[in-house]
């Protein structure tokens, strides 16, 4: 056996966020940190809705976390040849386009969140048969519906907007990656032989991939008008797919690959049928494992991997609804209405609202997600009374976003038939008390908080590891556990608030006119 330094062998995780990237090292198939560097990514606004980011500028902030936290684990006492592996995790969706032979991108990445493609799906409606505009048209096959969120839409507005993407498409010179494929081409060596590979979960969020064959779909590539050549190759989320070609970490093994949202779930230990987890962000992004069933769902939820452990193992799915605004709606409160300092105050605030006050808030800024799914949805706060105050709009910030997990929880319920016993939770806002307390309360169930905080990166590791032995088996590892919170309200009182909840749902579609 290999002989190891004082920390033994070592994992690291490329975690490249929306807001920010990070590299962790932890011990090999354990939550223990050992080194870890952060850094903020700018975002880009060109236009309303329009959100951009620079593919150079992302790269080089991972290049940059893996220097910075090499070097720490170097200071510690630690030897960068302990890590014997690299998984790689990610902001799902985000699209971005360059040129394989010069490695240049043909655009700045179109963020997941990023609006433009609203017109895409309009014309990609009209091309539905029977003149129906059935948005969920395709979504037997890849298991999400016509939506401006996914990756196969943005291709297709840059394809259709942008010339050097067209012509590049043209010539066969075009590469296409969502952030994944991109870190893995470029630290496996870029124009000089890096390997053009997606795992199984960012691909499941395309709309190019299908969901039971775990390959790109011919039915699919010909909807959107996707070139074969621009795509790069689907493989399980742990196995090697490279060796990253220079730096510190030279010839370490790139063995490990999820969407950010997957990634928590393997990192929450949800690893059996009928386990779920939350992440509560700047959205919030509810899974619910299904095993190797794949749930179809009737409410507005989308059907997606959630991991492959290995090639020759099956997939794993899940069943997904996504919030749009959560911690967002706070930094709308700070930002736009100057109702808060910092939102860390939030606790505090809401907390000292008046009981009398039921003020509800739907924060759909840009239309509602699951299991909606209205993109005419506009942002309301109704039962204002004599009485409100800023307090009670805090409040009701707060508690839209359990309010919107809940609606969420409801439908997979109902989709899966197996009402769920536990909610396991993680992301900035969990350090919020009386949000997880409002959401043990609106759901009737316990809420079961990470005692480890990074599960993202944690979930990247693990999968990394795995990958090494073909015959090692995922596992649960020694976790700290969290905090639990449980239900202090009736059930008629949960009735009666999510019944206010949904009149404010109601009175808040139709606004934006199209």
């Amino acid at each position: 056996m290999a002989e190891y330094g004082k920390f033994g062998p070592l994992i690291g995780a490329i975690d490249e966020g929306t807001s920010s990237a990070r590299f962790i090292i932890f011990k090999a198939n354990s939550c223990e940190v050992v080194a870890v560097h952060q850094k903020e990514l700018e975002q880009h606004f060109p236009q309303e809705g329009w959100v951009e980011q620079d593919p150079n500028m992302i790269l080089e902030v991972v290049i940059t976390c893996i220097t910075k936290a090499v070097e720490q684990l170097v200071a510690l006492g630690g030897n960068p040849k302990d890590i014997i592996a690299v998984g790689v995790t990610n902001q799902r969706e985000t699209t971005i386009v360059w040129d394989k032979y010069t490695g240049k991108p043909l655009h700045n990445a179109i963020v997941w969140l990023d609006m433009r493609t609203s017109s895409t799906i309009d014309k990609l409606l009209d091309l539905v048969p029977n003149k129906t505009r059935n948005k969920n048209y395709l979504k037997p096959l890849c298991g999400l519906p016509m939506s401006p969120y996914f990756s196969a839409v943005k291709l297709r507005w840059l394809s259709d907007n942008v010339d050097a993407v067209k012509q590049a498409m043209k010539k066969g010179s075009c590469c296409f990656g969502t952030v994944d494929t991109w870190i893995i081409w470029n630290l496996t060596g870029g124009v000089n032989g890096g390997k053009h590979v997606t795992d199984v979960t960012n691909a499941s969020r395309t709309m190019l991939m299908n969901i039971e064959s775990l390959k790109w779909d011919p039915v699919l590539i010909n909807f959107f008008e996707v070139p074969l050549s621009v795509l790069p190759e689907i493989k399980s989320s742990s196995e090697i797919y490279g060796y990253i070609a220079d730096g510190p970490l030279q010839s370490v093994p790139i063995s490990g690959c999820l969407g950010d949202q997957q990634a928590a779930l393997v990192g929450q230990m949800c690893l059996n049928q009928g386990q779920a987890k939350a992440t509560y962000g700047t959205g919030c992004f509810v899974l619910y494992n299904t095993g190797d069933i794949r749930v179809n769902s009737s409410r507005g939820l989308l059907t997606t991997v959630a991991y492959q452990l290995g090639s020759r193992n099956p997939a794993c799915y899940a069943l997904e609804g996504s919030v749009a605004i959560a911690g967002a709606a706070l930094g709308w409160l700070k930002d736009n209405i100057g109702l808060l300092e910092n939102t860390k105050d939030s606790q505090e605030i809401a907390e000292s609202a008046t009981e009398n006050g039921s003020v509800v808030f739907v924060p759909a800024f840009s239309g509602l997600y699951a299991p909606y799914w209205r993109q005419d949805a506009r942002g309301v706060i109704c039962g204002i009374t004599e009485d409100t105050n800023s307090n009670h709009i805090v409040k009701a910030a707060l508690e839209a976003v359990c309010f919107q997990v809940k609606d969420i929880l409801d439908a997979m319920n109902e989709d899966c038939g197996i009402p769920l016993q536990i909610l396991k939770v993680d992301g900035g806002m969990t350090s919020n008390e009386f949000v997880l307390q409002i959401q043990a309360d609106l759901i009737g169930i316990n809420v079961i908080k990470a005692g480890f905080t990074e599960s993202t990166a944690l979930g990247a590791a693990l999968v990394a590891y795995w990958a090494l032995d073909s015959n090692r088996q995922a596992s649960q590892i020694d976790m700290t556990p969290g905090i639990t919170y449980k239900p202090r309200i009736s059930d008629d009182e949960r009735d009666m608030r999510y019944k206010h909840w949904k009149m404010a749902v109601e009175r808040s579609l139709g606004w934006e006119q199209t």
